[in-house]
């Protein structure tokens, strides 16, 4: 089986870090998002993996191969001069793709699920595509996915057929594919695989199917999202072992602190010997104060006396002395406020 993630997004929500890193190739604890993605594939069962780039492509495009050389995964890379949206962007992978059923997974989420279940529920339903659902988050807005009691797709985002006795869910961003979706896309020019590919399979009869899942899944697409997937993990909301070797604590237990520092930050004269976690309000050397839901990024530099409270540092920041983060992700110069979300 083969997977695409999707990662041509321009990450426009997530300015200025995504003019660094695109979205998947972000450091998240530590790490790309890209290794968590690939985790959770190869639990699942893939054997090779497909990317789109477009921002950043050589970024996105080296990030993805290193983490695929790490997970003993080929890689097969496509380039979107011009952005080609989710259709449109698996098109583009056709040839790799098409021999059997495969997954795509949305580049911006941390999903840390078990796709097995899904994967069978698919083979076994004859569906033409699975898209895997959960719960609307509370006080989000996403558009919904519309499923009648024998678990078809009618409707998504109000486009589709439609029906009587529709539930709403919410879309992860992962879906297990048949080949079939091609003989539905457009053959050139950008198209969403939600409202145009689906809608056109579902009248033409075909079943798409909604497969419900219970598990931790977060959009990272913006700074108080990001943030906030960082206090959900360090607080142990996150269930990470079936990651393994790529959980970020696999290093070293999850501590009870709250707070997660690479094994090459500095805080104040103090060089972090491994990964890390702090009490809440401890006091570190010369003064450095780390409270709760506090990131550490790769050779950050906190200076003497500064307070970090629920931010998230990336890496290569220097942290001035006296200076206070909270609510904030920071990345070089810039500060950016990120008021925890949920």
């Amino acid at each position: 089986m083969k997977a695409m993630v999707l990662c041509a997004g321009l990450g426009t929500r997530l300015r200025p870090f995504t003019e660094r890193w695109p979205k998947p190739a972000m450091p998240f604890l530590g790490q790309p998002l890209f290794r968590y993605h690939l985790a959770v594939l190869r639990a699942a069962g893939v054997q090779g993996v497909g990317i789109n780039t477009h921002h950043l492509p050589d970024v996105m495009a080296s990030t993805a191969r290193a983490e695929c050389a790490r997970a003993g995964l080929p890689l097969h890379v496509v380039h979107e001069p011009v952005i080609q949206g989710t259709g449109g962007g698996i098109r583009g992978l056709r040839d790799f793709l098409v021999g059997d059923d495969f997954i795509v997974f949305n580049g911006d989420i941390l999903f840390p699920v078990d796709l097995r279940p899904v994967v069978e529920a698919h083979r076994a339903s004859g569906a033409a595509a699975t898209m895997v659902l959960m719960p609307m988050p509370e006080s989000e807005k996403y558009a919904a996915v519309e499923m009648d009691a024998e678990r078809r797709v009618r409707r998504i985002a109000r486009f589709g057929p439609g029906g009587e006795g529709l539930t709403p869910w919410h879309f992860t961003g992962v879906h297990v594919i048949s080949p079939r979706v091609f003989d539905f896309m457009t053959p050139e020019g950008p198209e969403d695989i939600n409202r145009d590919v689906y809608v056109r399979m579902m009248e033409a009869g075909l079943t798409v199917r909604g497969e419900v899942v219970r598990a931790y899944w977060s959009d990272l697409g913006m700074p108080s999202r990001y943030l906030s997937t960082v206090r959900d993990v360090l607080s142990g909301q996150v269930p990470l072992d079936g990651l393994g070797a790529d959980s970020p604590f696999a290093a070293a237990p999850r501590g009870q602190g709250n707070a997660w520092v690479h094994p090459t930050a500095r805080l104040g004269s103090a060089q972090v010997t491994g990964p890390a976690h702090f009490d809440a309000g401890c006091s570190l050397a010369d003064g450095v104060r780390v409270g709760a839901s506090v990131s550490v990024g790769a050779q950050v530099r906190v200076g003497a006396g500064a307070r970090l409270e629920r931010c998230a540092v990336l890496e290569g920041t220097e942290i001035a002395p006296g200076e206070e983060l909270v609510d904030v992700m920071a990345w070089g110069h810039h500060r950016v406020p990120a008021p925890l979300h949920g």
